[in-house]
């Protein structure tokens, strides 16, 4: 945590806090003790600029109960829905939403808002549908049964997740990384393999590449900036494992802008990044700012992580755009 934090604090005054932990954060207060070791992780003079926005993992067995303590608590700002096994750290996710009807009632009746993993865990199903599959079997039943209940359709990858968004209520929203806006599915074979492309939900084709573009340009407040940065050490990356995960927390903000500048729509980057999502959460807009300028630099190959090596998204690779300090 002390080794990447400070990547993030440097380019965002918040951050949605992903529960996947091992163990999961299932409670408030484990939720809150979380948050208290983000602050310590963080040197001094970060602390006071940074708010960690912090959310539950929804299970089969969550609590009613649990939802209006979150909810008062002011510091919860969601539950997150994993499908069982469908990433990292999903194994004590949900088996079957029909038994969290009750849960998903109450959250509606709070206003508490559903970060949703989009996709199914159906070994049957190709990798590559899991997020098309996820809205017509999960995603369409839940918002038909709970019209009002707030759903955040995290880290989108495919042209059926767009216009879905598109054609739901202001109830919906979407987030997109940087990393499916910079890439299609080539980019985890070209010339071999290459672990450090690997996420989940994972790369698309170019369809659907184009169109994350178009939504994430679109100036529709419905889809805004959501990074999934992930940290994995270089050994379980390049493993028999190949962890998913991406890890673009050192350069998100420069990623994203170089995506806008090449799609001829850079005027169009503030609100995705710093507008939507705050109004989405119904969080006051921030009052602070970030320069960029145009101005090559290189990204290491390799970032120190507790004693083991983290590789970053373009690793050794020049950008085109930096942050001032």
């Amino acid at each position: 945590m002390r080794a990447v934090l400070p990547d993030t604090v440097r380019r965002f005054a918040r951050a949605i806090v992903m529960p996947n932990l091992n163990p999961p954060v299932v409670t408030t207060e484990i939720a809150l003790a979380y948050s208290e070791r983000i602050h310590a992780a963080l040197p001094a003079d970060m602390r006071m600029y940074f708010e960690p926005l912090m959310t539950l993992y929804l299970t089969d067995n969550t609590e009613i109960s649990e939802i209006a303590k979150a909810k008062a608590s002011g510091m919860i700002h969601g539950m997150k829905f994993y499908p069982a096994r469908a990433t990292t750290y999903s194994d004590t996710g949900v088996t079957d939403i029909a038994k969290c009807l009750a849960v998903l009632e109450t959250m509606e009746q709070e206003s508490m808002p559903l970060l949703v993993h989009g996709e199914v865990n159906d070994t049957e199903v190709d990798v590559f549908d899991k997020e098309k599959i996820f809205i017509d079997r999960v995603l369409i039943p839940i918002t038909q049964r709970f019209p009002d209940l707030r759903i955040v359709f995290e880290h989108i990858t495919t042209k059926e997740a767009v216009e879905f968004v598109k054609g739901t209520s202001g109830n919906i929203g979407a987030t997109i990384t940087a990393h499916h806006l910079l890439f299609n599915r080539n980019a985890m074979f070209q010339g071999g393999i290459h672990p450090h492309h690997y996420c989940l939900p994972v790369l698309k084709r170019e369809i659907h590449h184009l169109a994350l573009i178009e939504a994430a340009i679109s100036g529709n407040p419905k889809f805004f900036l959501g990074t999934d940065s992930a940290p994995h050490s270089k050994d379980t990356k390049e493993s028999n494992c190949g962890c998913a995960g991406i890890y673009t927390s050192h350069a998100a903000i420069e990623l994203y802008a170089e995506v806008f500048e090449q799609a001829g729509a850079l005027e169009k980057l503030e609100a995705f990044a710093s507008y939507f999502g705050a109004d989405f959460y119904r969080l006051p807009r921030n009052k602070g700012s970030i320069s960029l300028i145009k101005e090559s630099w290189d990204v290491p190959m390799e970032l120190e992580f507790g004693g083991r090596a983290l590789v970053p998204l373009r690793a050794g690779e020049s950008m085109i755009w930096r942050m001032l300090d």
